[in-house]
């Protein structure tokens, strides 16, 4: 299990399975804190009590060792994993975790009290998977490490291909396999071998009680206050996260986050900081240019790299065995690409994930609440006869896919009334909204409609439908925030990040993430992120402390690669024989003829469904990697990526 996880950890591994104990724990080394033997895992406490296997950083280690030695602990060495060990010793550890600030996912043996605890970090930056193997609980970083159990089964649960389907990834609590989960974050489980493999679960942390807290006790300060309260979290944050005994970078994309992340580690720091871009030909996605004045302004050492799209395309080959479940936002590929390229002169590199979530940074958040005011002006009632009326007319459409239909010599898909059916489906979308958090779901969805692809999938809940995560108080931006907090960015940036990183045995940290900045931004008022239809206002106030504003004052760009272009050209005979129907059929997940239409539709241009697509194409090249070929071979004429263009640290254990 633990060779698995080798990318994420290189430098050391370490097992404990002793003889008379129903538990075994493995760890992988990334050495970031106290390079020597006395920062190996597992590591036992310093009465016996705990042992652990951890993965992450404790960024506020330093101050809990100083109050921990004050009240008597002693220390053999210099890591933040015997910090938490004492913790646990002087403290418990639900209050250990409550007062560490950081990343990780543990488990740990309670010798005394005969109990295992799992426990993830309160955003979900490191991931954590659990599940039960026969008689066996297993967990591990990834799932890749489970699969070497020999009691693993490997079911695909349908349902969570659904949720694959619908948004480009599997969300917590599930994973892509029946009686595999993820640790929800901020989340506490404990198992006890006499109770049974069932865990009880406490929560330390919760993203929802901090937000409905900050809805209903807003900060009250002056707009200059605000922003100096920011300016001194944010500064600590990131001087904390700077904390490291190998070479330390930044990912630069020059936008707003990662400058101001940038511009504050420069800030406090002696020696110029290494900064990281990625560069595209393409000036659609061209953003290189803007990290380079902005490293010259700030005077970091920067490096770049502009690749071309057959470099890009290279990595799409990867893709399945970097990510341990199927994953399909493909902002991944620069993802990885930046990574590489920092992994040449850095062990850990800072990020500005999560400003976009905490402040207001999306467009959605301003553009859907004009779209719900235009909708509610139509009765539910009127709104759901337009949307049935143009589903007929797209069962009509779609009866020509069929080779037996008479419709198909009648109905042309290059005609006119073709192109305004695709419309007039993403319309309908819309009017069968009953309520604004539906309109945000279908925002974020790509198949709406999972039945129609994956007939007799279970309809799994998820935090998005769940009554309990909304906040009627709230506006339609806040709520929006607040669930891309707790949704989006956990299950979909983060994993993306964590993933393409570890791949190259890069560590990333999120100043932002902090949970100081995080409760402090839950409690901004909304005027403070969203002000005279600019986003992210306060981080603009805070941004003119280090940076010219001309630098940053620009349309908000993705992190992205023209994907949609690439499946109508370089990659059309690669993508063509994974979508080909006897393929599709092999899986036995699909509906090859509702996938089919989808395809075609694109090839021909009538709309770009690259986002309805690439989930289909990750989940087969993931299945064809990780339990070889769809329920049989490889069909004919299925190739690399590679090859088409030739011819043109970390947890384990049970």
């Amino acid at each position: 299990m633990t060779l698995r996880l080798a990318h994420r950890g290189p430098d050391a591994d370490g097992h404990w399975v002793p003889a008379d104990t129903p538990v075994a724990l493995g760890h992988r080394r990334l050495s970031i804190l106290d390079l020597s033997t006395t920062g190996a895992q597992p590591m036992w406490s310093a009465n016996g009590r705990y042992i652990i296997s951890f993965n992450g950083e404790i960024y506020n280690f330093r101050e809990l060792r100083e109050r921990l030695h004050a009240a008597g602990a002693t220390f053999r060495g210099t890591s933040d994993t015997e910090v938490l060990l004492a913790g646990f010793e002087a403290w418990g550890i639900t209050l250990t975790l409550r007062e560490a600030t950081g990343m990780f996912a543990l488990a740990v043996w309670d010798v005394r009290d005969q109990e295992l605890i799992l426990a993830r970090d309160r955003i979900g930056e490191k991931p954590l998977y659990y599940g039960v193997c026969d008689d066996s609980l297993v967990f591990a970083s990834e799932l890749s490490a489970i699969r070497q159990h020999p009691h693993f089964k490997g079911e695909i649960d349908r349902g969570a291909v659904a949720l694959l389907m619908r948004f480009g990834y599997v969300p917590a609590p599930y994973s892509i396999y029946r009686n595999i989960g993820k640790v929800s974050p901020g989340t506490l489980l404990r198992f006890r071998p006499s109770d049974g493999l069932a865990p009880v679960v406490t929560a330390y942390w919760s993203a929802h009680s901090i937000g409905r807290a900050g809805i209903a006790r807003p900060v009250n300060k002056s707009d200059a206050d605000l922003v100096g309260e920011l300016d001194t979290l944010l500064r600590s944050a990131v001087a904390k996260q700077m904390v490291a005994d190998v070479p330390l970078g930044a990912f630069l994309t020059g936008g707003i986050d990662s400058t101001t992340v940038v511009a504050m580690m420069q800030a406090q720091s002696k020696a110029p900081v290494r900064t990281f871009s990625i560069g595209f030909f393409d000036p659609k996605f061209e953003e290189a240019r803007h990290a380079r004045a902005i490293a010259a302004q700030l005077r970091t050492i920067h490096t770049e790299h502009y690749l071309s799209a057959e470099e890009s395309m290279r990595v799409i080959d990867r893709l399945p065995s970097m990510y341990d479940e199927p994953f399909a936002d493909w902002s991944q590929i620069p993802t990885y690409l930046v990574s590489t390229l920092a992994r040449d002169a850095v062990t850990v590199a800072l990020t500005g994930d999560g400003g976009d979530e905490l402040f207001g940074g999306y467009d959605r958040y301003v553009g859907l609440d004009k779209i719900w005011r235009r909708l509610r002006l139509l009765p539910l009632p009127v709104r759901l006869a337009i949307a049935k009326r143009i589903d007929v007319i797209d069962r009509l459409d779609a009866r020509r896919w069929n080779p037996d239909s008479w419709q198909q010599k009648n109905w042309s898909s290059g005609s006119r009334a073709h192109r305004l059916v695709v419309k007039a489906r993403k319309v309908a979308r819309l009017l069968r909204c009953e309520w604004r958090e539906d309109l945000y779901q279908e925002l974020l969805s790509s198949w709406s409609d999972s039945a129609r692809l994956i007939p007799g999938a279970t309809q799994l809940p998820t935090v998005l439908n769940d009554v309990a995560n909304l906040m009627p108080s709230a506006t339609f931006a806040q709520q929006m925030m607040h669930l891309d907090l707790m949704f989006y960015l956990p299950d979909d940036v983060l994993v993306k990040v964590d993933r393409a990183a570890m791949a190259v045995s890069l560590e990333t940290r999120t100043p932002f993430l902090d949970h100081r900045v995080v409760e402090f931004a839950a409690r901004l008022p909304l005027r403070a992120k969203l002000r005279n239809k600019q986003s992210k206002w306060i981080l603009r106030q805070l941004l003119d402390r280090y940076v010219p504003r001309e630098f940053v004052e620009r349309p908000k760009m993705g992190f992205g690669v023209p994907l949609h272009d690439w499946l109508r050209g370089p990659l059309r005979e690669w993508a063509e024989a994974k979508l080909d129907p006897a393929r599709l059929a092999r899986h036995d997940v699909f509906d090859p003829i509702e996938v089919r239409h989808v395809w075609e539709e694109h090839l021909r241009g009538y709309s770009n469904n690259t986002a309805t697509l690439w989930p289909v194409l990750m989940f087969d090249g993931w299945m064809t990697e990780t339990h070889g070929a769809a329920s049989g071979g490889e069909t004919a004429g299925s190739t690399s990526v590679a090859e088409r263009l030739a011819h043109g640290h970390d947890v384990a254990g049970s």
